[in-house]
């Protein structure tokens, strides 16, 4: 591949990323019990891999049925719940995405989204008013709408939960799947 395929793939990837983690940042503020911000990364990481592996969701969060028309689980989804388009690795805290940096970063500085102070002096995310309206005509569009509903059935099922909770959950009640090496891909 040329040079300018791999930076045109890189940048692809990277605003596919980054709207994700938009659409699930303003489900997360808005929704009750989060008190209108993603509080933590550890929290991010976590709801971002039950988006990312949403036949995985129900187990790990008691409040959501894996019939919850929101998941849109396709019957190779539930078949196969490891087999994801965007698959995370196992790091010391569970699942992570390196590009998280670079993606938060990114929206941050494009203004839609902004630090706050979160819980015990971690950092938490807010949309702007201009990422709300972006996540907005986001939701209306058939390629996101799907995502988008995922992303509002995770962020009411895990209301007044904390990073740490998920992740305990998921060490929990995914033991097989994270019992596995640092680093190593979650399939």
């Amino acid at each position: 591949m040329s040079d300018a395929l791999d930076r045109a793939l890189l940048r692809e990837d990277l605003a596919y990323h980054q709207a994700r983690v938009l659409l699930l940042v303003t489900a997360v503020a808005g929704a009750a019990g989060h008190n209108g911000k993603l509080d933590g990364l550890t929290k991010l990481a976590k709801l971002d891999f039950l988006l990312r592996y949403p036949a995985l969701a129900s187990t790990v969060l008691d409040p959501l049925s894996p019939r919850d028309e929101r998941l849109a689980l396709a019957p190779e989804e539930l078949a196969a719940p490891t087999e994801v388009e965007a698959p995370m690795t196992r790091y010391r805290y569970g699942p992570w995405d390196d590009r998280y940096y670079a993606i938060i970063g990114a929206l941050v500085g494009r203004g839609l989204l902004r630090y706050a102070k979160g819980r015990r002096g971690s950092v938490a995310l807010i949309p702007t008013p201009q990422g709300k309206r972006l996540a907005a005509d986001l939701a209306n569009t058939e390629a996101w709408e799907s995502v988008t509903e995922r992303c509002e059935a995770v962020a009411e099922a895990s209301a007044n939960m904390t990073g740490n909770m998920l992740k305990d959950l998921i060490y929990e009640r995914l033991a097989d799947l994270m019992d596995r090496p640092h680093r190593e891909v979650i399939q």
